[in-house]
């Protein structure tokens, strides 16, 4: 079914008067059964993040991290095992994901000798059994877990999906005889020869620009015959 931009725009303003949940998103394919799971998700993740964007920095003053991360403090003092983070996050409506960094970044600036890299950071929340406090591990997994929209097990998940699309782009090109790289063998040639030109079999599929990420990728490279049915199936992805 075809979106329309009106239709767009009472999905998004439905949006407006709902917390960034998965109950929210049932409630919101009830309201909108004719739009399908994935449409739905789609237009809840971009709203959503132009919201994020949008707030994002008064989420990072010195006087908000301060008073996030005592409400924290106070919160796990009278029960550790509730989800105060999680409750703290979706009341000021922030991205869990993003509130579990704040608070663990905070944390490990007081008990850290040394400031915390970010690379330090992004493995105890890809990993969270790495913190060393086993409240505030509890506390971060449940915000990564109950994140639709950010932090590293949506990542993941965008990551799969990349994938599979790129195998399905794959099989399309050797079905239709064409010339290309993968993506693995794509990154793998960078730097060895920038200045390099290739031509694909298909017609009009022939470059003699340096060699770049875009131009690298099976999805730039696949110029598919502007006759070929399967051209389609190609942009649809």
């Amino acid at each position: 079914m075809i979106l329309t931009k009106a239709q767009y725009d009472e999905i998004a303003q439905c949006l407006v008067s709902v917390p960034p949940t998965r109950q929210s998103l049932r409630k919101l394919k009830q309201r909108f059964p004719s739009q399908s799971q994935a449409t739905l998700l789609s237009i809840f993740s971009q709203e959503y993040q132009k919201h994020i964007k949008r707030t994002h920095a008064k989420h990072h003053t010195s006087e908000a991290i301060e008073n996030y991360y005592q409400r924290y403090l106070n919160g796990v003092v009278k029960n550790g095992a509730a989800p105060v983070l999680l409750e703290l996050a979706n009341e000021v409506d922030y991205a869990p994901s993003l509130m579990a960094r704040i608070i663990l970044e905070r944390f490990l600036q007081e008990h850290e000798e040394t400031p915390p890299s970010k690379s330090v950071i992004n493995s105890m929340l890809r990993d969270p059994s790495q913190i060393p406090d086993g409240v505030l591990a509890n506390q971060v997994y449940q915000c990564i877990v109950n994140d639709c929209c950010y932090g590293p097990l949506v990542d993941c998940i965008k990551h799969a999906i990349g994938h599979e699309h790129e195998v399905l782009l794959r099989d399309l090109l050797l079905e239709k005889n064409l010339s290309f790289l993968d993506l693995g063998r794509a990154w793998s040639s960078i730097g060895m020869d920038l200045s390099r030109s290739w031509t694909a079999t298909g017609r009009g599929a022939s470059c003699s620009k340096p060699v770049s990420p875009q131009t690298l990728s099976p999805y730039a490279i696949a110029q598919l015959d502007p006759e070929d049915p399967g051209r389609e199936a190609w942009r649809k992805w």
